[in-house]
């Protein structure tokens, strides 16, 4: 399959129960390499679905904001502020490296650039800084985020657009 043969749309209030259960599945096994269990519970913990995803609703309906279909199934989504700050990208744990993040974040320059901003920003995780660095993406410094008493590393990653 290629990224041509999903649908992508703007992001609906009613994709936020698929979006949460993503973000969770997705961290919980493509991130595992990167950061312990005690990190990936931190980052993506099951108990604060609910919580999450009444954040996600704000954030995701205020930002510009894509998912990518397959039949009825959301199989990726990214988000991004008016102001550049690439928030969130994830690819469901199954349609790993089929292009659906290259995609989602092409759509998003894409606005970026229609918006007439000169950069994007993201904070990349261990495990996506290779990904946005092959997209053209440099890192500025390495983060510690402190989630629930448990610090995770970061990229601050930037890409000036042309």
């Amino acid at each position: 399959m290629n990224f041509k043969d999903f649908e992508i749309r703007k992001f609906r209030l009613s994709d936020i129960e698929q979006i949460v259960t993503l973000f969770y599945e997705t961290v919980h096994s493509v991130n595992k390499k990167d950061y312990s269990e005690q990190q990936l519970d931190a980052w993506a913990d099951n108990n604060d679905r609910e919580t999450r995803q009444n954040a996600w609703k704000e954030s995701l309906s205020s930002h510009i904001s894509y998912i990518v279909q397959l039949n009825d199934s959301i199989i990726g989504f990214a988000d991004m502020s008016p102001e550049g700050y690439l928030d969130k990208l994830f690819t469901h744990k199954d349609f790993q490296g089929q292009g659906i993040a290259s995609g989602l974040l092409k759509v998003l320059e894409a606005e970026a650039r229609s918006l007439g901003l000169v950069q994007v920003t993201a904070d990349a995780s261990i495990t996506a800084k290779s990904f946005f660095e092959h997209h053209g993406y440099r890192s500025v410094q390495m983060q510690a985020v402190e989630r629930k008493g448990v610090i995770l590393h970061n990229f601050k990653m930037i890409k000036e657009l042309d």
